[in-house]
């Protein structure tokens, strides 16, 4: 079945997402801040990621959402764990990248966000969850010990 973005998901149908952690081989963790006209607009996210096209693995989708998003073109993603959303019909696929990149090279996506900041891991820890989004990430994180 193909799903076509905007359209509703059938029940019991399923997509795949992937999200990608960002950490520099120094520690700390990349923050992208999302576009104002999207939803959550404003609010940061702890990296990049998005719906894996037909085709795709999720680690090639990974690859190529962390490209798109964020300028960073990695050696190598480590798959660090699956959530199952129901509610939202998806199954997201979390990946560490580490990266040794010049952080101020960090691209954005048109559209997509605006702003970037790299920061430690006790700072990302102790966000708002007002203003970071989604949690799934940092809870994977902690359970992981990233």
């Amino acid at each position: 079945m193909t799903l076509v973005r905007g359209e509703p998901i059938p029940d019991g149908v399923y997509h795949l997402v992937c999200d990608i952690l960002v950490r520099h081989a120094d520690g700390d963790y990349l923050l992208m801040q999302r576009d104002p006209r999207k939803h959550y607009g404003g609010m940061w996210e702890a990296s990049a990621g998005g719906a894996v096209q037909r085709g795709e693995t999720a680690m090639e989708g990974a690859f190529r959402e962390l490209r798109v998003e964020t300028g960073i073109a990695a050696e190598a993603l480590t798959e660090i764990g699956q959530v199952v959303s129901p509610e939202r019909h998806a199954v997201y696929v979390a990946f560490l990248c580490v990266t040794r990149c010049d952080k101020s090279a960090i691209t954005l996506q048109e559209g997509e966000t605006v702003d970037f900041r790299w920061i430690s891991r006790a700072a990302l820890l102790g966000m708002d969850s007002d203003a970071l989004l989604p949690r799934r990430r940092i809870d994977l994180m902690v359970e992981k010990g990233l």
